[in-house]
Order: C-alpha cells, then structure tokens, then sequence
C-alpha cells in the first residue's frame, strides 16, 4: 500500500520511490512480484501517471525493479531479503536525529563512512 502525504515536502514521486524501495528491501515484495500498472497506481493515488513513471524509472535505475514494456514492472530477480540493512538503517536515523544531525548531514555522514 502505497500513502502520498499532500502536505510533505517531499515530492511524490519519492514519496513512491522510497514506500515500494522500502517494502522490496523490507521483503514485503518479493522477486518478479507484479507491481501495479503506472496508470493503475496513479489512478489509485490520484496523480499523473508521469509521477508513476518517474519513480519507477528511479527505482529501475538502481536495479529494483524491471520493467518489460506492456508485460508491467516486477521486483528485480537478483533481489534478496535485506531486512538487516533497513534495521541498521532505521538504527542509524535514530541515533543520528538523538545527535541533532540533520538528514543532509547524517547522509554525508554515511557517505564519508561509505568512502572510508
């Protein structure tokens, strides 16, 4: 289930990108599982199908997800069960917001660590 908040800053194209990029690395959606059409899921959520197409495109671009024209987008194959890196992850925002890190700087925090 897919939740676009009208008021966040964010825009909703990554509001889509991170909920579907979240429940794939969470393993709520597993390997060649169907994702909605974009125009199903743009009609669900009451927004353009180009904002679909874009967070698609975003989640395709890193190896996610793929898409095969009119056969719709799937959960990549090579996908695995990465419940360990989103609980280090939800670790890590906790302990850095308890810092007083901005996200901007708790992400260069990560690349600077990431680099090292």
């Amino acid at each position: 289930m897919i939740f676009i908040d009208n008021e966040s800053p964010i825009p909703v194209f990554e509001q889509i990108r991170v909920q579907i990029e979240t429940q794939i690395i969470g393993g709520k959606l597993g390997p060649q599982q169907r994702l909605p059409t974009v125009r199903q899921l743009a009609s669900d959520l009451g927004i353009a199908p180009g904002t679909v197409s874009r967070a698609y495109a975003e989640l395709e671009s890193v190896g996610l997800i793929e898409t095969h024209g009119r056969r719709g987008s799937r959960v990549a194959d090579n996908i695995e069960d990465r419940s360990e890196v989103l609980d280090a992850a939800l670790d890590y925002s906790l302990v850095a917001r308890k810092s007083g890190l901005t996200l901007a700087q708790a992400i260069l925090a990560l690349r600077a660590s990431w680099d090292a």
